[in-house]
């Protein structure tokens, strides 16, 4: 450690103080450590302003704070955004491992309020520039790589992570949008040479997402939070900031595509389809796809891995996230227990005659087309057919009684005529069936879809996405036929 530059820093009280009114303010750090660093700073043309701290705890703290006011004084919030834990470090000539923390401490207290500058409307756009993206930054290797790719491409990239949920009993490890994975982007983006911003979208995110996929369940449906996520919630937001960081595109790690007709963009699946994200990109309104563009389209998981070994990529070869963001590391049955105070209730299983066949403790534990944990036996396999919140029943029958050749959806939304649909997907990863809509393009409260073929496990809740020679035209969501 450089002892004058430590002292410079921890003698330094020019910029000690409350915050300015109008500041932004982030804080890390507290009871749990003993240590805690807080900055605020001011916007002003462009440029930060006004810069305040405050730090209690061990002398590095406080050293680590003040320097980080003085980087961040006078500079571009972009500029900011590019001080990583080993920048304050070097500022105060190197730490020993035992006070790293202080480096980091300041470090999410300067990222904290970066984050609520990226929340506000103010143009972050200064200066002259050459072409830049921003590319959503999720700390997976699929983002990781699109933003290795559009690096070398040689134009201009800022990293957008977005948090959507923070909570005790989520394994944050395993959560795409949790403060842990915010932490390992902001990192993988650093690592990179890329500044780096985070928006703040959870309370967004629990009423516009989480709420529905509890009511959902209490209504009896299977909702589908992803697809309601990215076509509601965090794209559009990042699009958003990416326009008022000055960059001409986001840029994403999804699977997909997207195709021009004569009416304009259109979604379509992606190379791999082993790992295609249309179905869950669906919802997107057609008015962002023009902002937004996928550079692994062409490219499959294994390539990706390759191209991140390669550059030597800490997330290479990290484990992908299998559960949704919120329900990671713990069971959905305690997740709507805590969260939506569904508890199990015991109930009756019956055929679709209304005979009492078994007992089942929720209906909110049943999806239609389940086959396993029934708890009923009969001479033939019995699927769930339809669960009935009101009365807490769960119907259940056989896989000829689930099938269906008709598809009734709700709030349908069709980019392009309805003469124009010729397939359907009903889950993820499934594969497409022949279908016929007959509907104008538009917004429809209600819609019907014919279908080729019979279908067996059309779960009221999820999303019904029509196509037209590949091409994602429309999406409702499945009511209960």
């Amino acid at each position: 450690m450089d002892r004058e530059l430590f002292e410079h820093f921890f003698e330094d009280e020019s910029r000690l103080g409350p915050a300015a009114d109008g500041a932004f303010t982030g804080a890390a750090g507290g009871a749990a450590c003993g240590d805690y660093s807080r900055l605020s700073l001011c916007v002003e043309a462009g440029r930060i302003a006004e810069v305040s701290f405050d730090a209690e705890g061990c002398g590095a703290t406080r050293a680590a704070t003040a320097a980080v006011a003085e980087m961040v004084d006078g500079a571009t919030p972009l500029d900011a955004a590019l001080i990583s834990i080993d920048d304050v470090a070097a500022a105060l000539g190197g730490l020993i491992p035992s006070k790293r923390h202080a480096a980091q401490l300041a470090s999410d207290a300067l990222h904290r309020a970066l984050s609520h500058v990226a929340a506000s409307d103010l143009s972050l756009a200064v200066g002259e520039h050459g072409e830049r993206v921003a590319v959503a930054v999720s700390g997976g290797v699929d983002s990781a790589v699109a933003a290795l790719l559009e690096r070398e491409r040689g134009v201009e990239v800022v990293g957008i992570t977005v948090k959507l949920w923070a909570d005790p009993e989520t394994d944050g490890a395993k959560a795409c949008c949790s403060p842990e994975a915010v932490l390992g982007a902001r990192g993988l983006a650093h690592s990179l040479g890329i500044p780096h911003f985070t928006l703040d979208l959870e309370e967004e995110f629990r009423r516009r997402v989480v709420a529905r996929f509890i009511d959902g369940y209490a209504g009896g449906t299977t909702p589908n939070p992803c697809i309601l996520c990215n076509g509601e919630v965090r794209i559009a937001a990042m699009v958003d900031l990416a326009e008022r960081l000055g960059a001409k595109q986001l840029i994403t790690g999804h699977y997909a595509g997207i195709v021009e007709d004569e009416q304009g963009p259109l979604l379509v699946s992606g190379a791999d389809p082993a790992k295609d994200q249309s179905y869950m990109l669906a919802a997107l309104p057609t008015e962002l796809l023009g902002r937004l563009s996928f550079p692994l389209t062409e490219m499959t998981k294994p390539e990706v891995r390759e191209v991140a070994e390669r550059h030597g990529l800490s997330v290479a070869r990290k484990a992908e996230s299998q559960d949704l963001c919120f329900l990671a590391g713990q069971g959905k049955r305690g997740f709507l227990r805590r969260h939506g105070g569904l508890r199990d209730s015991e109930g009756a299983v019956v055929d679709r005659a209304g005979r009492t066949l078994g007992r089942h403790r929720g209906h909110h534990n049943f999806t239609v087309g389940q086959r396993r944990g029934i708890g009923v036996s009969a001479d033939e396999a019995l699927y769930v057919i339809a669960t009935d919140a009101a009365a807490n029943t769960v119907t259940v029958g056989t896989k000829a009684e689930l099938e269906t050749r008709r598809i009734e959806v709700r709030n349908a939304v069709l980019h392009r005529a309805g003469d124009r649909v010729d397939a359907v997907r009903l889950r993820y990863h499934s594969r497409a069936l022949p279908a016929r809509v007959e509907a104008a393009a538009g917004r429809h409260p209600r819609l019907s879809i014919e279908l080729g073929e019979a279908f067996t496990a059309a779960s009221p809740g999820q999303t019904a996405v029509l196509l037209a020679e590949g091409a994602v035209v429309g999406h409702g969501t499945i009511v209960a036929t």
